[in-house]
Formats: C-alpha cells, structure tokens, sequence
C-alpha cells in the first residue's frame, strides 16, 4: 500500500507542468475564424491536436503508421508567440498541442482523429490525467469543412456510446507555435524522468495495447 501512495505521490507531483491554471480561454474570437489550409509538402500533409501534455500526445502519434514527424508546440489561443512559461498561466488561451506530419496515402485525417479519442479520457475537462488547466484542454483543429465533419460525427458518435459530454473543443486552424527545443522528442530523450515514467510511458503503452492496428512494426 505505502508503494502505492508513493507512486500516486510521484505522478502528481511531476506534472507536464507544475504552473497549471484553470483561466477560461478568449475562444469566441477563435471559433468564428475560416480556417487555415496549409499547404502539403513532398506529398506529406499536417494535423494539429491538443490532448493534455504534449509529451504524451507526441510519442503516442509518432508510433503511428503514416506518420513521418511529430512536433510540439501551442495553439488555440489569442497571443503571439507563446512560451511554455506564458501558455501556462492560462492567459495566452494556447493549449499544449503537436503537428502531426503525416502521409496520407498510408493514413488518413480521420484514423488521426480516432487515435486521438483513443489515446485520451475523452470526457475529462481542461485537462488530461494529472495535468490540469486551460493550457492542457483537449482541442480537435480543422483546416476544410470535410475535416470539421468527420471530427464532429466521430465526437457525436463517441457521445452516444460513452452516454456523455465529450470535451474536446472544435476550432478552425490558425497557427501553430513551435515549442522550444528540449520540448521536442522528450519522452524519447527523458525515459528516466519521473513524470514520463510515471505518466507519459503508461499512457503510451495502453495506446499501443488497446490499438495495435494503427501502430508501425517497431512500435510494439
């Protein structure tokens, strides 16, 4: 019992970010925006998703078949260039999100989509296991109208089998920041640190557990 008070303790107390603010986002200057196309290059496109700490969403979309690149950084917000240190007082409105760079001849936007439900608690509320605030809420960004249909009738699907509210926010793509670099491949370069052992990794293993489908041959 006392290991497991410790480990709780551990995961709690190593958070993605131990600033985590519960400050409601400007969404209404966001959600009434035409969204940004951007533009494929050598064949690979991009997609953007906001799922809690982007150290996890990052490592469970990179052992993805198809996906070629992941990159952490913000979006979603009101302010310009935004630093993990100002996307953690919940006042830029950025929530922690990756850019997925993917081919979509070996997968598709909306298989992206289902990884993303699949790999959260989708009805959890600003946030994602022990990481809290409006800089971890869950946010699905669309860049045409054939996406912005696909992640509705997959969040109104999910709905009806969970018989509940799904959180994740539906936005038209604006931009994305790039995050700062020792942000980038982090679960990859941290094995030993205690929130990525005690967070990241496990919530990658039930990822892979639960869909082994999706995943490229050296990911099991």
């Amino acid at each position: 019992m006392k290991q497991v008070l410790i480990a709780v303790l551990l995961i709690f107390c190593f958070t993605c970010a131990n600033t985590a603010q519960n400050n409601t986002p400007k969404t209404e200057d966001i959600t009434n925006l035409k969204p940004v196309k951007v533009a494929s290059e050598n064949g690979l496109e991009k997609a953007y998703f906001a799922s809690g700490c982007f150290w996890c969403v990052e490592a469970i979309y990179e052992s993805v078949h198809g996906v070629n690149e992941v990159v952490n950084g913000y979006s979603g917000g009101h302010t310009t260039k935004p630093t993990y240190q100002s996307s953690n007082t919940g006042n830029t409105g950025h929530a922690e999100a990756v850019e997925v760079i993917y081919d979509p001849n070996q997968v598709t936007f909306s298989t992206l989509v289902d990884v993303y439900f699949g790999s959260q608690n989708p009805t959890q509320v600003n946030g994602q296991g022990p990481d809290k605030g409006s800089q971890y809420r869950s946010i699905i960004f669309y860049q045409n109208d054939k996406q912005k249909q696909i992640i509705l009738e997959k969040k109104q699907t999910l709905a009806k089998t969970l018989n509940a509210s799904i959180a994740a926010e539906v936005y038209p793509f604006q931009k994305f920041w790039v995050a700062e670099d020792y942000h980038q491949n982090y679960e990859r370069l941290n094995p030993n640190n205690p929130y990525v052992k005690n967070v990241s990794i496990p919530r990658l293993k039930r990822f892979q557990a639960k869909f082994p489908q999706y995943l490229k041959q050296n990911s099991h």
